[in-house]
């Protein structure tokens, strides 16, 4: 009987489970004139309270990307972000957790140790980054954004207009990533792989609020609890309406 290596055995499970690239993802959206840091996909706008406990990496920067105080406070059913200073990009990261599921079944918030006879499990890590001001030069790979999607060039001023976006792994530009063009309008879109710098082009979708989403399936650091790595980055930014 032939038996796969457990590189090649992985690889079959993604591929066996791999679907649209969206998933549950964070952003940072505007509600009642407050930054509210948002979970969910597509319109489900999910309980940001309660997976309070696994948002870390709060930041916000200036013009410059230089960091200015910013902190979450509970305000009714969202988790907003108050910073000092209208800040030029904001950033979070939530650490989601361990996932199990038994072949067509949902998953479960358990580990394989916990759930010996999954059929996958996966440790989720989720990643966003939001324009809030204008870029006056280029966005950085930021710290403890280990994915993470940036422009290339100025973002446009009108809904349609092609822009090009790399997407980087621990800072450096990756290839064969997928990207959908509209979490929230579109959430089960065919995605698109980054090219070998790293890049993808897409029209902007939407004159308003645009949320962009990676994902990348890295190789796993405890087999013993899980089988992959799922990062998810997001890239979200306004475009103005016209004057009323």
């Amino acid at each position: 009987m032939r038996r796969f290596k457990p590189i090649a055995l992985a690889a079959l499970v993604s591929a066996l489970i791999s679907g649209p690239a969206g998933a549950h993802a964070i952003w940072y959206a505007e509600h009642a004139r407050q930054l509210a840091l948002i979970y969910g996909v597509g319109a489900d706008d999910l309980d940001s309270v309660k997976r309070l406990p696994g948002f870390e990496g709060i930041a916000a920067y200036d013009a410059n990307y230089q960091p200015i105080e910013a902190k979450l406070r509970v305000a009714g059913p969202l988790v907003v972000l108050d910073t000092e200073q209208r800040p030029t990009l904001v950033a979070a990261v939530l650490q989601n957790g361990i996932w199990s599921r038994m072949k067509g079944e949902e998953f479960e918030k358990k580990t394989r140790e916990e759930m010996p006879n999954a059929f996958y499990s996966e440790k989720t890590i989720k990643y966003t980054v939001g324009v809030r001001g204008p870029l006056e030069k280029p966005i950085p790979a930021l710290p403890g954004q280990v994915l993470q999607i940036v422009p290339v060039g100025p973002i446009p001023e009108k809904l349609g207009t092609p822009m090009t976006y790399r997407v980087l792994y621990k800072g450096k530009p990756i290839a064969g990533v997928s990207v959908i063009n509209d979490l929230v309008n579109d959430p089960d879109a065919t995605p698109v792989k980054t090219a070998a710098d790293g890049t993808v082009t897409l029209p902007v979708r939407n004159q308003g609020l645009n949320v962009i989403e990676a994902v990348y399936k890295a190789p796993t650091d405890d087999p013993k609890k899980y089988d992959e790595i799922e990062l998810g980055a997001t890239l979200s930014f306004l475009l103005q309406h016209a004057p009323e």
